[in-house]
């Protein structure tokens, strides 16, 4: 028998996402049901999936699960963390100041700001490799590598807006050297001395989104290792909107970041109810 199930539907510097209340384990979680709800004609329209769920480490406070449009299951999702931090946090009795959950990229700690910001300290980025010369069908790019939950590949351009990310972008995503999980794939531009402009095209959207936190935090890091910039970055996404990327250099070569923390918007837009087909409940 069909069912109806609440969702809150939030926006984080561009991306847009659903989030769902899963901690009874009710809600089948099945590849149709999330492109159905993802769907932007048929459904409720959104760059992705956040899920809540009862926490794996008893010191977190929830677990969060992250589904791309097209079904699949990501580690990490930087935008959407902060926007399961401001609604998560809205089922505790009080809300806190901070909050912590659990990834498959590891635990996340969440700062709720007085400005309505949130603050991640992300995971510790890792597989730094770069700059390489990456090969597409006609261009040579100059390319670094850095996995900040999911995997990036990052790439410095002189004028972004010329950029055809979506050429680009799925090349990168599908290219040989990042099979078979592929990667996401980032063109960035120096705006001013801690300012750069990033553009994303995001596997599992396969499409280039106004905004990616991950990406953004993957930009950063890479810039200022390039030009050795010290911290903090801000970064300006295609929706407007400005991340704030702030670490702790160290000396490793491997992973030359520690204390690695993104800054910016999680609002709602809008709740609501949602009817799943007979056919996807089980």
């Amino acid at each position: 028998m069909a069912r109806f199930i609440q969702f809150q539907k939030m926006a984080g510097a561009g991306n847009d996402f659903i989030l769902l209340d899963n901690r009874d384990g009710s809600i089948p979680l099945t590849k149709n049901l999330i492109t159905i709800l993802c769907d932007r004609h048929n459904g409720i329209g959104a760059d992705g999936v956040l899920i809540v769920e009862l926490p794996v480490n008893s010191s977190s406070d929830f677990k969060m699960r992250y589904f791309n449009r097209d079904g699949s299951e990501a580690e990490m999702c930087g935008n959407g963390a902060r926007c399961f931090a401001k609604f998560a946090s809205s089922l505790l009795p009080s809300v806190p100041e901070k909050i912590s959950f659990d990834t498959l990229a590891g635990t996340i700690q969440a700062k709720l700001l007085p400005s309505g910001e949130v603050e991640l300290a992300m995971s510790q980025p890792h597989s730094l490799d770069g700059p390489f010369q990456l090969h597409l069908s006609e261009i040579i790019l100059e390319a670094w590598f850095l996995n900040t939950g999911v995997p990036h590949v990052l790439t410095f351009v002189e004028d972004l807006l010329s950029v055809p990310v979506q050429e680009w972008g799925s090349a990168i995503r599908y290219h040989q050297r990042f099979a078979p999980a592929g990667t996401n794939a980032n063109f960035i531009q120096q705006l001013e001395p801690s300012k750069i402009f990033i553009r994303t095209y995001e596997r599992g959207v396969e499409a280039e989104t106004l905004a990616c936190g991950t990406g953004a935090t993957a930009a950063a890091l890479i810039y200022s290792l390039k030009y050795n910039i010290p911290s903090p970055i801000s970064v300006l996404v295609k929706s407007g909107d400005v991340l704030t990327i702030r670490f702790s250099q160290t000396s490793s070569p491997t992973s030359p970041f520690s204390d690695v923390s993104l800054a910016g918007p999680a609002k709602v837009t809008f709740t609501g109810e949602f009817l799943i087909p007979d056919n996807l409940v089980q």
